[in-house]
């Protein structure tokens, strides 16, 4: 069987190698559990391969699997109609996972991140327009305040195009990131980031562009402003990930269609009501054999938010010690919400339609089962008896799709500073919101050139 629940048993194995550190092991429990993803999950697999990898710092076999993702999204457009067919008469896992579209984009994001971590920001750079013609054609297909834009993925287009000196196209990600963080204000959970108007403010300054210079430092007052010296600088970009990314649970919701089953369902809820509500068990029987209770299953978002509230990024070198702070970018959280609620309404229509479905085929095969009868109190019973089953093996087998790519992080932070060129020691260590630190601290030793950007990554279990 390739459902959801036994996909989800080795994430707390996964959890507790990462708040040990060791993501190498994070990793191998994802490689030694792929078997229990099964074929329609094989995306899902790919995607969380991918981010153990990439954490673990193995960044050119982690482009392998995040590779193999992008292309199976695009394969996954086109829907086997068994596979629709399939999920309609049992329940959404059968259909093959495609991803959200948030996860579809940070397939294209950590990708980038892996390149841009290997130093190679050519490659780095098509993800960058990866990412902008994926955006683009989700702006294309979705309407009203459907999930249309990622900020954070808009930024890092801005950061690698500058990084790779096409300045005109950097400005074009940045001042798009800026209004996506405007717009998705209403469910992002991130304020608009001070990095990204001060990037904007040094962008318009490079380009020369006068009027929108000053048109951003009349719109930013709360942004301390002056050039940054570019010539014969170094620049460092951390990357830091807070935290464990949301889950899914279900939600089941039984729907009478009958005065009698209204009192069932009321009498059942009473007497189970010190207990969760399950798939299976008592009520599903009782529910079968009354015929009219019909059970659907809902997927709902249960964030696990990180305890860490920022990253202190110290740099220690010849000339002195600098210290700098990450702030927030991306809350992976608030764009599965957002997500979910973008498809909460198909997905209940399915789930409806699917269980009117399921009533109307037990009640036909259970006709279909008593035509054998040689009587009609024996076809009546053999009729009842099939019925019965059927519904209660309808209603134990209702299960909303949980399936998410759980090796996310509940948050992605930045930070971006210049150094002077030369040999350093940058360190990162993650604090609570309320100044106490987590984890270990990390050291990177480094040398930089005149002009060279060095890409961070790191990562805050808590």
């Amino acid at each position: 069987m390739e459902g959801c629940a036994s996909q989800l048993s080795h994430y707390d194995q996964l959890y507790t190698s990462l708040h040990q550190g060791d993501s190498a092991k994070a990793d191998q429990i994802i490689a030694a559990a792929e078997p229990r993803y099964g074929s329609k999950s094989k995306l899902l697999y790919l995607m969380d391969r991918g981010m153990t990898l990439h954490l673990a710092g193995r960044y050119k076999e982690s482009t392998k699997f995040l590779e193999q993702a992008n292309e199976m999204v695009e394969d996954l457009y086109t829907r086997r109609l068994r596979d629709e067919a399939l999920s309609f008469l049992v329940n959404d896992t059968k259909r093959p996972f495609s991803g959200d579209p948030y996860e579809q984009v940070l397939i294209n994001v950590i990708n980038a991140l892996n390149y841009a971590r290997l130093g190679n920001l050519e490659e780095a750079l098509v993800e960058a327009r990866r990412i902008d013609h994926r955006l683009n054609v989700l702006a294309d297909t979705v309407d009203g305040e459907d999930y249309q834009e990622d900020p954070f993925a808009r930024y890092l287009t801005g950061v690698l195009y500058e990084v790779n000196g096409d300045l005109s196209n950097a400005f074009v990600g940045y001042r798009k990131a800026f209004e996506a963080y405007q717009r998705a204000q209403a469910w992002s959970e991130v304020p608009v980031p001070h990095i990204v108007k001060q990037d904007l403010l040094r962008i318009t300054e490079r380009l020369n562009l006068v009027n929108e210079h000053a048109e951003y430092r009349q719109a930013f007052p709360d942004v301390p402003w002056q050039p940054r010296p570019r010539n014969g600088q170094a620049e460092v970009i951390v990357i830091s990930y807070h935290g464990r990314s949301p889950r899914l649970e279900d939600q089941f919701i039984d729907v009478p269609v009958s005065l009698d089953a209204l009192a069932v369902l009321l009498h059942t809820k009473q007497l189970g009501r010190h207990q969760p509500q399950r798939a299976g068990g008592v009520d599903a029987v009782l529910y079968g054999l009354q015929g009219e209770i019909v059970r659907i299953s809902l997927p709902r978002v249960v964030a696990q938010k990180s305890q860490v509230g920022y990253g202190r990024i110290t740099v220690v070198q010849e000339g002195g010690r600098h210290t700098y702070q990450t702030e927030l970018m991306n809350s992976v959280t608030a764009a599965a919400k957002k997500n979910l609620s973008d498809r909460l309404a198909s997905v209940t229509v399915r789930a409806v339609a699917r269980a009117a479905l399921k009533i109307s085929t037990a009640e036909g095969l259970g006709y279909g089962a008593g035509a054998v009868g040689k009587d009609d109190e024996t076809r009546l019973a053999i009729q009842v008896i099939v019925s019965t089953l059927l519904k209660v093996l309808f209603i134990t087998t209702e299960e909303a799709d949980k399936r998410s790519w759980r090796t996310l992080p509940d948050e992605i932070h930045v930070s971006r500073f210049s150094v002077t060129p030369g040999s350093m020691t940058v360190t990162y260590q993650a604090f609570g919101r309320h100044g106490q630190s987590f984890g270990a601290l990390v050291e990177y030793p480094m040398t930089l050139q005149p002009g060279e950007t060095r890409f961070l990554t790191t990562y805050a279990a808590d």
